[in-house]
């Protein structure tokens, strides 16, 4: 029983952080656009300004979008097919996790053989309350020239505070939203 009671947190926090490193993702597009035409891009600066999120971090989006672009063929230009726009969204979790149970409390006032006094026994833990920050993120591709959303990709996900991770994380979300761009062509 208390190899159980020992086990059972570190349990529960490798299914929470493995829940936090993956991001969904989603796609929809115009099924009559004819994604093969499309073969150069330029981003969409109206539409990214809008981006409630640091500089730094669109400059981290951007250039992870732009790898991925690269990557498929695409070329960068000042008359391009496609514009490249985004946007985010973010919202606050909190979770307080409060199962009233532990176990090796000491204290004073335990009941223990013929009279009142210290010893070991179960107690209340306190509550435990933890933070996190989930996102979403939203890719938009619009034809240059009819000025219509073409393909949108999104992808949501716990967000990192952390510097050194925050890059690798972004990369996360465009890499796995980018697969799902051009329709159709998913491995």
């Amino acid at each position: 029983m208390k190899k159980l009671l020992k086990t059972l947190p570190l349990l529960a926090l490798l299914v929470i952080l493995n829940s936090c490193s993956s991001v969904r993702v989603a796609a929809d597009y115009d099924k009559n656009a004819s994604f093969s035409e499309y073969k150069t891009f330029a981003f969409f600066k109206t539409g990214i300004d809008k981006a409630e999120i640091s500089d730094l971090d669109k400059r981290r989006i951007l250039r992870a979008i732009e790898a991925e672009l690269l990557a498929k063929g695409f070329t960068k230009s000042e008359n391009p097919d496609l514009l490249i726009s985004l946007f985010t969204k973010s919202q606050q979790r909190v979770d307080v996790y409060n199962n009233h149970w532990g176990y090796g409390a000491w204290g004073w006032g335990g009941y223990y053989g013929p009279g009142w006094g210290p010893g070991w026994g179960w107690g209340w833990d306190r509550p435990n309350v933890s933070t996190s920050t989930q996102g979403t993120l939203y890719i938009d591709f619009i034809d240059a020239k009819k000025k219509e959303l073409i393909w949108q990709g999104m992808g949501t996900g716990y967000l990192s505070r952390n510097m050194e991770q925050k890059e690798e994380r972004i990369k996360e979300f465009v890499n796995k939203i980018m697969e799902k761009y051009p329709p159709g062509m998913q491995q």
